[in-house]
């Protein structure tokens, strides 16, 4: 794509204004996405498809505070065609426009880099007979998301129009998501709520961070279900879905979750505990223990109201029990 003629191209697939400290271009765009890879940008950059302030640079160009990007990602090819996986779901509710499912951790919800096969939209690509393409050809019929070990109930949409009205639900905050978490510490008062604005680390730009400059706002309401004397087991709903909400906010507050080696509650957090019964037992841990215990939304064709409770992994309520 050259800049000659770009008048006529049509509207950019991505553009952004970069707000941060300098950085590689190729690196700046593949931690903006989780669908392509560096290499893919530096491909995409080198056959003109981003622009930086309306002109071709390269890979290596240092981004400056300021700057406009445009991306014109290719048009969906074969490459792109998804085939279907036959995978273990745990279905709470199917009909021909939706399906909820309790996602297993460990599984990845959608294709990205890194991630090519085994997501859970290979499997339900297997398990329906259709997904709303207006997700995209990588993630037809997500409408919303759990990370990779977070487990939990998921709707996906079959339908295009049941996609169109679940996106508007997201987007409108009308969707009610609790979540369970086991976190360090004591965490007092016994309820109550964190309001931030959430945005990119300004380091490590795979993490998210409170901001108190810019961001987005993130809304969590907690309410603890169990203490001990070195864990709480709280119930978290959320307000707003931002990218790792409720991990970023408990860590924020000094209490991460119980096996999230990114915020702060991985394995040097868990050789703190002071019982050495406990430390043993959290040291076995392998991944962050948050389940989206119970979601609800309207229906998006005949909009009754639906309320769905995903029990709990064997992992976590293994662990539960290991502590009571």
């Amino acid at each position: 794509m050259s800049t000659a003629g770009r008048e006529a191209l049509p509207d950019p697939d991505l553009s952004c204004t970069f707000r941060g400290e300098p950085q590689r271009l190729d690196l700046y765009l593949s931690l903006q996405s989780q669908d392509h890879s560096r290499s893919q940008f530096k491909k995409l950059i080198q056959e003109g498809s981003v622009l930086v302030n309306g002109v071709s640079v390269k890979a290596s160009y240092e981004l400056r505070y300021g700057d406009k990007i445009s991306v014109w990602l290719p048009a969906p090819g074969s490459e792109e065609r998804l085939t279907p996986e036959p995978m273990p779901l745990e279905v709470l509710y199917e009909d021909e426009d939706i399906i909820v499912v309790n996602k297993a951790p460990g599984v990845v919800v959608h294709p990205g880099a890194g991630h090519e096969t085994g997501t859970l939209v290979h499997g339900l690509l297997a398990h329906c007979a259709h997904l709303a393409m207006q997700g995209g050809p990588l993630r037809p019929g997500i409408v919303h998301r759990l990370d990779q070990d977070t487990s939990g109930a998921l709707v996906a949409a079959k339908s295009e129009r049941a996609y169109l009205n679940l996106i508007q639900q997201f987007k409108d905050h009308t969707v009610q998501k609790e979540y369970l978490a086991l976190v360090y510490g004591q965490v007092l008062p016994v309820e109550g709520e964190i309001r931030t604005q959430l945005d990119r680390h300004p380091v490590d730009r795979k993490k998210m961070a409170v901001s108190r400059i810019k961001g987005r706002e993130a809304i969590s309401r907690w309410k603890v279900e169990k203490a001990w004397e070195e864990l709480t087991l709280v119930r978290v709903a959320i307000e707003t879905g931002r990218t790792h909400q409720i991990r970023v906010h408990f860590s924020h507050m000094g209490h991460p979750i119980v096996g999230d080696e990114t915020y702060g509650g991985g394995r040097r957090r868990a050789r703190s505990v002071k019982c050495q019964s406990v430390q043993s037992i959290l040291l076995n841990v392998e991944r962050q223990m948050l389940h989206a215990r119970r979601l609800a939304f309207h229906h998006p064709i005949t909009q009754a109201a639906l309320s769905f409770d995903a029990p709990i992994p064997s992992d976590f309520s293994q662990l539960l029990a290991q502590l009571a």
